[in-house]
């Protein structure tokens, strides 16, 4: 295959190059032909999934505010009644009877969360160019771009794409290496319903609206704005498609906008947005925003090296890469790994932003699995486990301002549900920081959610040795502990303290028989109060304050089941 490129022409000999120059690369030699075999790029705020498919070029395309409902929270205030209900059937030995009390009374009574959404795709239509051989398709881990190359007819194209994370943008340079070969139609496609299409000028544009979903009417509004710029040729506005004609050279670029300005508000203006984003871009040299681009992705990337030795599958495609890795033992592959993942929060998670939801920022469907949300007894913080240990603690920062946020909206759920001080978060939530229990299952019924994030605040600041930024966090970490050391009873076989009623997510336990997740005092929410608590103790002390608090922290510690 490796022949076939270099004799094919200049094209394939800059292609090689990249291949072996690029420390770092997933490449193949087909287009992808399902969503999971699209290569992801991202710039926190957008996503995209290139399909490198030469006869139609397939880009989905997300951008992270795209959610349906609008701001709410989702406290039960039948909590208040059944809770204590609840841990007393616990108590009592009647697992599967409180489990059952809990998921009718206890969880959401309006909803279990919003999904992210998908914007929908950008698709250009190639006229002859399913008669393609040659074919090349890279993701570069070393500069965030996606490369296409193929042949037709004896002329060598070659497509790079990149989500700008300067300009904001996604940006696609269709080059040829014969004159006049670049002829296209692009469209944008979407698959929410009722979205309205026009053009204006030399700019296409989708608008529409994010979805109704358990009764609560979507409210994102948002646009998609597409236009191009040609070398040679012209091009065309018309009917909502844009059209390349024998073109040198041509350069696709989308911009979408939302009116999402914070979980409490969306009084932004998504079309002015969208505006700003492309007519600031399209104004700009290509290569001059490219270099900018990839200088700002390595800015994060090229912090962290990991060495495993030369890769010795230089010839051989990433999928079969992984498929033979159990017979290969292939080191460098792990190592690309790594980077990949680096890459992948690099790419979406940027300071101001979104955090990465349950698929980072990539979602083609309407309503995914799990609504793509931030599950947080596990899922959320794994994807910032990397944060910190591989030199990307700016991009922590999504997070912690999550965290932030739901400890405001937990204050309700606290007083709503438990009739306390301190804030709550169970084990879901989504942009709009809802913190009741969700899902109508009996994990939703955990509510040491804001335990696990306040973990967050701490890692970063051993990591960091931020002593301002702990400061600023210690009194959401202060009524996080607050409001465990209210909820916590007394169980009455060893008279510990416990958190009743809880679960140990997706497990069924021996005293329920293996019927019931329900129970008291399980090991992890131990650990994390234990976490949690010690960690306010520390900087109680450190900062000289609340140490009445802290004492008695540090006596109910003494009270708790041993691990």
């Amino acid at each position: 295959m490796i022949k076939k490129m270099v004799m094919a022409g200049s094209l394939w000999v800059a292609s090689l190059t990249m291949l072996f120059a690029g420390e770092y690369i997933l490449w193949y030699d087909k287009p992808a032909q399902v969503w999971t075999e699209a290569l992801p790029l991202g710039n926190g705020r957008l996503g995209a999934m290139v399909f490198g498919n030469p006869g139609v070029e397939q880009i989905q395309l997300n951008e992270e505010s795209i959610w349906g409902g609008q701001p709410n929270n989702n406290a039960n205030p039948n909590g208040l009644e059944f809770i204590p209900k609840v841990w007393e059937l616990v108590f009592e030995g009647k697992y599967l009877e409180a489990q059952t009390l809990a998921t009718q009374k206890v969880m959401s009574n309006t909803n279990s969360g919003m999904p992210y959404q998908s914007f929908g795709d950008l698709r250009i239509s190639f006229p002859g160019h399913t008669r393609y051989d040659n074919y090349y398709r890279e993701l570069s881990i070393d500069s965030a771009r996606a490369v296409v190359t193929y042949q037709v007819d004896g002329v060598n194209y070659r497509r790079e794409t990149i989500t700008s994370f300067t300009d904001q943008v996604v940006t696609m340079r269709l080059t040829a290496d014969q004159p006049g070969k670049i002829t296209c139609n692009a469209v944008l496609t979407s698959p929410h319903q009722d979205v309205m299409i026009a053009t204006e000028g030399d700019q296409v544009s989708l608008s529409g609206v994010s979805s109704w979903h358990e009764g609560l009417k979507g409210k994102v509004e948002f646009q998609g704005r597409l236009t191009a710029r040609a070398k040679g040729g012209k091009v065309e506005s018309r009917d909502g498609v844009v059209t390349i004609e024998g073109a040198d050279e041509a350069i696709v670029y989308v911009s979408i906008a939302t009116n999402f300005n914070n979980y409490k508000d969306i009084s932004g203006d998504q079309e002015a947005r969208a505006k700003a984003y492309l007519d600031k871009a399209v104004g700009k040299d290509y290569e001059a925003s490219k270099a900018a681009h990839v200088a700002f992705f390595k800015s994060y990337m090229d912090r962290v090296s990991l060495d495993l030795g030369e890769n010795q599958m230089k010839d051989v495609t990433t999928d079969l890469r992984v498929e033979r890795f159990k017979e290969t033992n292939d080191a460098h592959l792990v190592a690309l790994y790594f980077q990949f993942g680096r890459h992948l929060l690099i790419c979406s998670s940027q300071p101001e932003g979104q955090p990465a939801n349950l698929q980072g920022i990539w979602n083609n469907k309407l309503f995914p699995s799990w609504d793509s949300k931030y599950t947080c007894n596990i899922n959320v913080e794994m994807n910032y486990w990397p944060a910190e240990v591989a030199n990307l603690s700016e991009l922590h920062e999504p997070l912690l301002r999550m965290t932030r946020e739901v400890s405001d909206s937990g204050k309700e759920t606290a007083r709503i549900m438990y009739g306390v001080d301190g804030w709550a978060l169970h084990h879901n939530t989504d942009i709009w920081r809802i913190t009741g229990p969700l899902d109508k299952a009996p994990s939703g019924m955990w509510p040491s959610g804001g335990a696990w994030l306040c973990r967050h605040l701490w890692e970063r600041y051993l990591y960091t040795g931020d002593v301002e930024f702990l400061r600023e966090v210690y009194p959401v970490m202060k009524d996080a502990a607050l409001f465990f050391d209210n909820i916590l009873v007394y169980e009455p076989v060893h008279n510990w303290l416990v958190v009743c009623p809880s679960n140990s997510p997706e497990n069924t336990h021996a005293g329920s028989g293996g019927k019931a997740t329900t129970a008291a005092g399980c090991t992890m929410d131990n650990q994390l109060i234990f976490d949690l608590w010690t960690s306010v103790i520390t900087m109680a002390r450190m900062f000289d304050t609340d140490l009445e608090f802290a004492d008695r922290l540090e006596a109910r510690l003494k009270e708790m089941p041993p691990m």
